[in-house]
């Protein structure tokens, strides 16, 4: 299944640049594994050592956090829009 996947600007430089990619698979987990296959190094900038997405790296499987979902198990659709989402740092200071 076709699945595009948005690709942030820090993790652009695994994607040659592309702001979209379009990888494959049944779950969150499937599409994330052909995105390492496809774009190799990718898979270290997502996940920790333990081989959990790393806690700042939020995934959004059409607009919905997919730890609200069922985590990398959420099944996917051709059509579907899979987001990845570092969090942002800091905050606001007077």
């Amino acid at each position: 299944m076709s699945i595009k996947v948005r690709i942030p600007t820090p993790l652009r430089k695994h994607t040659g640049q592309q702001a979209e990619v379009i990888a494959e698979g049944t779950t969150i987990r499937g599409v994330l594994d052909h995105l390492d296959r496809l774009f190799p190094g990718l898979r270290q900038s997502l996940y920790d050592e333990d081989g959990t997405i790393k806690r700042f790296i939020n995934v959004y499987l059409n607009d919905e956090d997919i730890r609200y979902i069922g985590g990398e198990t959420a099944p996917v659709t051709s059509g579907n829009v899979v987001s990845i989402v570092p969090a942002i740092a800091g905050g606001w200071r007077p």
